[in-house]
């Protein structure tokens, strides 16, 4: 194994690449992090993986602190550096973990943004006049209701569907395969666009996919994101619509109307359950909007 900080950083993104097979946006993802990672204790004058020691990592932390990074983005660097000395370790038993015992900062949790009933429904009201309106609108109902994530999304393909079962099977994180149910109104609007079909020079078939662009190349997660924008922006709904608000608003829904957070969990495709807990506070929020609203001392009473 190479003693270099830089070089075993190569080695583990490939390992990520060709073994794990993670998605192009998480290779980007990790990479952007460990480089800067290497670059940082480069410029401490440590080179090699057995420099590097709990301190220059507590100081790396700092100084992305420092620079105004969120608690999030910091969490999400410091997990990448711990996940590359697993693996540095699992290949030789020699090498520790420094960044084990680092923390990131805390921060007070978001909650996903979803949409109410309203914004739903005017959302879906579209008439579409154009192939690429159906496509959008198509894109909109399926995330909506199925929960899908923008990169299983994008990477499925027309054999996926199950028209006749009602169900699409997508790859999710880890190359893991789920099936999930799809609503009447979104097989619909998936028929309409596949009835616009072809575009480009495309070949349509089972394997070709379900979304494309407008010449007929499988349609990249940028062009979702933007044409979801144009879309709420469209149908004047509140905030901007983008693939992560639909996904939060299938599964607080859901949650509201079933109270079943395992049956969520599975939908979702969360490996573990306390990332699907956050939809519980949603849950909360709606309930302590309706108990202040209707309970007749939910409130203090103004003071005269």
């Amino acid at each position: 194994m190479t003693d270099s900080l830089r070089d075993a950083c190569s080695d583990y993104l490939c390992y990520q690449r060709d073994v794990r097979q993670v998605s192009p946006h998480t290779l980007s993802g990790y990479s952007r992090d460990l480089l800067n990672f290497v670059d940082f204790c480069g410029g401490r004058d440590k080179h090699q993986i057995a420099a590097i020691a709990e301190v220059d990592v507590r100081h790396w932390i700092a100084s992305e602190h420092r620079r105004g990074l969120s608690s999030a983005s910091i969490q999400r660097q410091l997990s990448a550096v711990r996940a590359l000395f697993r693996y540095l370790g699992e290949r030789d038993p020699s090498v520790g973990n420094p960044a084990l015992g680092v923390k990131a900062p805390k921060s007070g949790r978001t909650l996903p943004k979803s949409m109410d009933a309203d914004s739903v429904g005017a959302l879906f009201q579209l008439k579409p006049e154009t192939p690429l309106d159906y496509r959008d609108l198509a894109i909109a109902e399926l995330l909506y209701s199925s929960g899908l994530r923008l990169a299983e999304l994008v990477s499925a393909n027309i054999g996926d569907i199950d028209s006749s079962e009602r169900v699409i099977t997508v790859t999710g994180k880890g190359r893991k395969t789920r099936t999930v149910p799809v609503g009447g109104p979104a097989l619909e609007a998936i028929a309409q666009w596949l009835r616009q079909r072809p575009l480009g020079k495309e070949t349509v078939s089972a394997d070709a996919p379900l979304f494309v662009s407008s010449r007929g190349t499988r349609i990249s997660p940028r062009s979702v994101q933007e044409r979801l924008k144009r879309l709420g922006a469209t149908t004047q709904i509140p905030g901007k619509l983008h693939p992560h608000m639909l996904r939060h608003s299938f599964a607080s829904h859901l949650l509201e109307s079933s109270g079943d957070l395992r049956a969520v969990q599975e939908l979702l495709g969360h490996a573990d359950i306390s990332t699907t807990q956050i939809y519980t506070h949603l849950d909360f929020q709606h309930l302590a909007k309706t108990y202040d609203a209707a309970h007749p001392r939910a409130r203090r009473k103004s003071k005269p």
